[in-house]
């Protein structure tokens, strides 16, 4: 099966958070077509955790993986050197005191 273009999976990801009353917004709009997208789930204590799609290398299959944790403005510094390597970058703030991202449920790592 094909993969998505960026920009819709990214209204797809957000219609879903939408629709769980999970408040989200893109930071930063990557390239419509084949932009990377990133995860930043806030949890309004201070703390957050940057997640970004990655390959499991055994199975062939994609699912998400943590790539910074920790007060806010690491994870935001985390972004920035990411940005800086791919301008074509999507970045996704969810803010959720519960931390809920929805990540982990079926269709969101393809």
């Amino acid at each position: 099966m094909g993969r998505l273009v960026s920009s819709f999976w990214v209204q797809a990801y957000l219609t879903r958070l939408r629709l769980n009353d999970i408040p989200a917004f893109v930071t930063a709009h990557g390239d419509d077509t084949a932009g990377a997208v990133l995860i930043k789930l806030n949890t309004l204590d201070g703390q957050a955790t940057l997640f970004q799609r990655g390959f499991d290398l055994d199975s062939g299959a994609r699912r998400w993986i943590e790539l910074a944790r920790g007060d806010e403005a690491g994870v935001d510094d985390a972004i920035a050197r990411q940005r800086g390597f791919d301008p074509d970058l999507w970045v996704i703030e969810v803010e959720d005191r519960q931390g809920r991202h929805l990540l982990d449920e079926d269709g969101l790592a393809d």
